[in-house]
């Protein structure tokens, strides 16, 4: 590895850790000389989709998870937390589709609960 590239690397472990920490903000930060170097890394728009989540910039965060999809359309983490910010944002139906196809690509309980939830907070609204 160059050292370029070792700083980027070093710079990427940072910025999960401070994500892993709930510092969101630090992430983005530790995370930006990361997104220059490495601009079509799916992993890297993931981990700031994640940043961006956790510190309520949702329009960014969505930006982060559709470019990852772009990049990798088989990532379903990236369609299950495209669901949850489209959630966030009282957009149901474009989050339900979006957990939907998370669900179908990899049934996993967290994304089976989110699902269901959605779906029956779309049933109780079209029931009144």
């Amino acid at each position: 590895m160059t050292q370029d590239a070792d700083r980027t690397f070093a710079a990427f472990r940072q910025a999960e850790r401070l994500v892993a920490q709930r510092r969101p903000l630090d992430a983005l930060a530790a995370l930006a000389p990361v997104l220059e170097a490495e601009p079509n890394a799916p992993s890297v728009h993931l981990l700031a989709g994640r940043a961006y989540l956790g510190s309520a910039q949702l329009r960014r965060a969505e930006a982060a998870f559709l470019r990852v999809l772009e990049l990798d359309p088989t990532d379903h983490y990236a369609r299950f937390a495209l669901g949850r910010t489209l959630q966030r944002q009282s957009r149901l139906e474009e989050a339900q589709t979006q957990l939907r196809i998370a669900v179908a690509m990899n049934p996993a309980p967290e994304y089976q609960e989110a699902f269901g939830e959605i779906s029956a907070r779309l049933a109780v609204e079209r029931d009144r």
